[in-house]
C-alpha cells in the first residue's frame, strides 16, 4: 500500500521530523518520505490503512490534512 498525503501547516524540518514520527507510529508502516516544499508525505505499508487513521496521527500531530490519494 502507497498513500501521498498533503498537509498544510510544516513550515520547518522540525515539521517534517515530527510529521515523520507520528505516521511511523501506525502499526504496519514500512516508510516515510516528507517533502516539506511540497507539502506532502508518502507512506508505505504492509497494510492496508484506512485514511482515517492516517489523518488522525497528523492531525494529533498538530498538521491538517488537505487530502489522500
Amino acid at each position: 500500500m502507497k498513500k501521498r498525503i498533503f498537509i498544510e501547516g510544516m513550515s520547518c524540518q522540525h515539521c517534517v521530523t515530527h510529521v515523520t514520527q507520528a505516521l511511523k507510529e501506525i502499526p504496519g508502516v514500512k516508510t516515510v518520505d516528507v517533502d516539506l516544499k511540497g507539502k506532502y508525505a508518502v507512506v508505505e505499508a504492509d497494510r492496508q490503512i484506512e485514511d482515517g487513521e492516517i489523518r488522525d496521527a497528523i492531525e494529533e500531530a498538530g498538521y491538517e490534512v488537505v487530502k489522500i490519494e
